[in-house]
């Protein structure tokens, strides 16, 4: 079963999309800052992690600028309010996560996730 890391500051979105991953057999735990995003990271113990770019402390940009330098290879979805991030992403990281825009249908994330997931068989 895989283990996800939401890295949300919105603390219904956050529980939006932990219910849905949840009925969907996902084990998940939430950062609600940067800080607390990395030293979770640092355990070693997700698959995949939902950044938000928006994060209070430090922000998505800092951690995955820091997943960069420390070379933790996780995947990585970057959730954000703005539909141009690509070019940002590009220049912040060698290799580019995927990424979904707020607003999203759930089912968007999950198909994302699942992709990110190949080897993952979901309920």
């Amino acid at each position: 079963m895989s283990r996800i890391l939401i890295a949300e500051d919105e603390a219904r979105l956050a529980a939006f999309i932990e219910k849905g991953l949840r009925r969907n057999g996902y084990q998940i735990a939430i950062a609600s800052d940067g800080v607390q995003a990395l030293q979770m990271i640092r355990s070693g113990e997700f698959d995949l992690l939902l950044l938000d770019i928006g994060l209070p402390i430090i922000d998505g940009w800092t951690v995955l600028s820091e997943l960069e330098a420390n070379s933790i290879n996780l995947s990585t979805i970057v959730v954000t309010a703005s539909d141009d991030v690509s070019a940002s992403l590009k220049r912040i990281t060698k290799r580019v996560p995927d990424y979904i825009c707020k607003p999203f249908r759930f089912a968007e994330l999950l198909e994302l996730i699942q992709v990110n997931l190949p080897n993952e068989s979901v309920n």
